[in-house]
């Protein structure tokens, strides 16, 4: 792929290699010619096998776990291709690791976020192209291009072939007050009503649910989230929606499935009909009531843009 006199290369590292492949796919080039290893003490190798010499050279690597090992090969990914005199490096990160450390909480915090940031900077990224930052401040952190997309018009898609666009018996749920903003203009895109689970966080990873603000009894529930973790509050959300709020059923979906811990174990005893997730992040296990949608065409849309040095701003719907 050539366009604006430059060759577009890609290169994945460790973290989601059947992503890039099909990114590369999407895309209809090859997938480049590296090795990222690790030596016997741990530390991360970069082997670079073809010329990059004045490419436009896109990096895909989500920084999930073990988030500092996918963290460092991306930073070393980048080195290596800035001193092989790589004409322009954006550093395509679906999941971006450390978002929710974007704020000082209390007295003496790390804003990690921030620090990220720097690194990559400092590495060599001339830009960064990422999906659903869990805090949209995060894009001022950086003195280079962030681009972030939205994974919500996937599920849009999604729903819309399942429910239809402005169904009366189906509402979106937005599982906190903060996600607020994002869960309304999903439902706008489906004409349908919003309701937001009102929750107390008691400390990391945990909440205690205290009220559900919209009238769910009898519907369809869609809960819409940028992550899930350990899937505590997601589950959480959906019981009272269907013991306190009386919801006939319920299905939730997220960009990023970090799950960790209990995740699994949680989602299979909630009352969770589905789980609808991106693939930003590769699937651990198999499990029954998650299914993934593919992110692939999106940014390889993206990168085909950035290359050709176009408009992007109709991806963000």
């Amino acid at each position: 792929m050539v366009s604006n006199g430059k060759v577009v290369k890609v290169f994945s590292g460790n973290a989601n290699r059947p992503l890039a492949e099909a990114i590369c796919k999407e895309l209809g080039v090859e997938l480049g010619n590296m090795e990222v290893k690790r030596f016997a003490d741990g530390e991360c190798s970069v082997s670079v096998y073809e010329p990059v010499r004045g490419a436009d050279v896109f990096l895909i690597q989500p920084t999930c776990g073990p988030v500092n090992d996918h963290l460092m090969e991306l930073l070393v990914m980048i080195d290596a291709m800035r001193r092989a005199s790589a004409k322009r490096i954006t550093a395509v990160i679906p999941y971006f690791g450390y978002a929710r450390q974007d704020r000082k909480a209390k007295a003496r915090d790390p804003i990690s976020a921030k620090l990220v940031a720097n690194l990559l900077e400092a590495a060599g990224a001339d830009r960064v192209l990422t999906i659903d930052l869990h805090a949209d401040q995060i894009q001022g952190f950086f003195d280079i291009p962030v681009d972030n997309l939205r994974g919500a018009p996937l599920f849009v898609k999604s729903y819309t072939e399942r429910f239809g666009k402005g169904n009366d018996d189906v509402m979106v749920v937005s599982p906190d007050v903060g996600s607020v903003a994002r869960a309304r203009n999903f439902a706008m895109k489906l004409d349908l009503s919003l309701a937001i689970v009102d929750k107390r966080r008691e400390k990391a990873n945990q909440s205690e649910v205290m009220n559900i603000i919209g009238d769910v009894r009898g519907k369809t529930c869609i809960i819409l989230d940028d992550m899930v973790d350990t899937a505590g509050s997601l589950c959480g959300a959906a019981k009272a929606l269907v013991e306190i709020g009386g919801a006939k059923e319920v299905y939730a979906c997220a960009s990023h499935g970090v799950l960790s811990g209990p995740a699994h174990e949680r989602i299979s005893q909630s009352y969770i009909k589905e789980l609808l997730l991106a693939d930003t992040i590769p699937a651990k296990d198999a499990d029954p009531k998650i299914r993934y949608i593919s992110t692939a065409t999106m940014l390889s849309e993206a990168i085909r843009r950035i290359h050709d040095d176009v408009s992007i701003s109709s991806l963000f719907d």
